[in-house]
């Protein structure tokens, strides 16, 4: 028998530890990497060492801006990282072999249908297997993504799953993490992510009923939270400035002017149809944010590619090869400078 756990959906199963699972994980967070030094425009973190952590552990975040939530924080760990994201999204046979290559599991609400609610056990139990391998798993305790700068009622998922890992013996860390953007809707995001004090298995009273295990440790998460997670009202533009824009000093835009008016004039071509596109699928959803920088992170290495062929076909020189290097750093500058709040 193959040492692979195994994830059972629609009659099918899919392997969560082979080599093919790993593949397209690895290759996209590669390109995720490199796309973030230039989307990202500042990236705070207030316990760096902690992105080096090792499993198992479950990180227990907010969820303010849908699948980039979990993008940022599969980037940025040093170990691969496996998501729960909601079930609706597992529709199909084929779905479910992308999502698990990718490392993302479904949990179902009730919302989902509760004829599904049966298939989060299949879900918590490779997620128990996870553990046990040393891996590491995000879960966003709020349940749902709303764009917004606030801390919403947690839900109960997160304790189950701690305490399911820790009454089976598994060392579990939980770890809490505030994901902080200074906008929802502007490209170029400035990040500022917080992590909490460990929460351990020592810190409950196993002995309790689960009910009561349940409150005390969403008490205690939720306290952790609170100071991770920063509170701002929606029109409140000017704390949204104090706290979550960068200061550019005057040296800087004057260096980075010409660079940054290249990089609009030879992006606009391939950012504004997709910022459209984008703008009308996302309508009255939380998901623009997501989607446009998932579509960008496939069209934009192609884009590249294509530039560099046509300058190769007429200039006939390999000295061409250099837009791969100066057009992301044009497009870098642009967002440099570009507005950092919402109007």
């Amino acid at each position: 028998m193959p040492d692979c756990t195994t994830l059972s959906y629609a009659n099918q199963s899919f392997s969560l530890f082979s080599p093919k699972t790993a593949v397209l994980y690895t290759i996209l967070k590669i390109l995720s990497r490199l796309a973030m030094m230039i989307w990202c425009r500042k990236l705070v973190i207030n316990k760096p060492a902690l992105l080096k952590i090792s499993g198992p552990v479950l990180l227990a975040s907010n969820h303010p801006n849908s699948f980039l939530d979990s993008v940022i924080l599969d980037t940025l760990f040093r170990e691969p990282v496996w998501s729960l994201a909601r079930g609706d999204v597992f529709k199909k046979p084929l779905y479910i072999g992308l999502f698990t290559k990718l490392r993302i599991l479904p949990v179902y609400r009730t919302s989902e249908g509760v004829e599904n609610l049966s298939e989060n056990y299949k879900t918590f139990d490779s997620c128990i297997d996870i553990f046990r391998k040393n891996g590491i798993i995000t879960i966003f305790s709020e349940g749902k993504c709303i764009n917004e700068w606030h801390l919403r009622p947690l839900k109960k998922g997160t304790a189950r799953l701690a305490m399911k890992a820790w009454e089976e013996n598994i060392p579990l860390k939980v770890l809490p993490v505030g994901i902080n953007y200074n906008s929802f809707r502007l490209f170029g995001k400035n990040v500022i992510l917080n992590f909490g004090e460990v929460l351990l298995k020592e810190h409950f009273n196993m002995n309790e009923p689960d009910g009561l295990r349940h409150q005390a440790f969403n008490n205690r998460l939720n306290e952790e939270l609170k100071q991770l997670i920063f509170e701002i009202q929606q029109t409140d533009k000017k704390k949204k400035k104090d706290l979550l824009t960068v200061r550019i000093s005057p040296l800087k835009k004057i260096l980075l002017a010409l660079p940054a008016l290249a990089g609009f004039i030879t992006h606009v071509i391939l950012f504004y149809p997709i910022k459209k596109f984008t703008g009308i699928r996302t309508l009255d959803t939380d998901h623009y944010d997501s989607v446009i920088i998932a579509i960008l992170l496939v069209a934009y290495p192609l884009y590249l590619i294509l530039l560099t062929a046509i300058a190769l076909v007429i200039f006939k020189s390999w000295y061409v090869a250099f837009i791969l290097l100066v057009l992301p750093f044009t497009a870098w500058s642009f967002i440099q400078l570009k507005s950092q709040i919402d109007k």
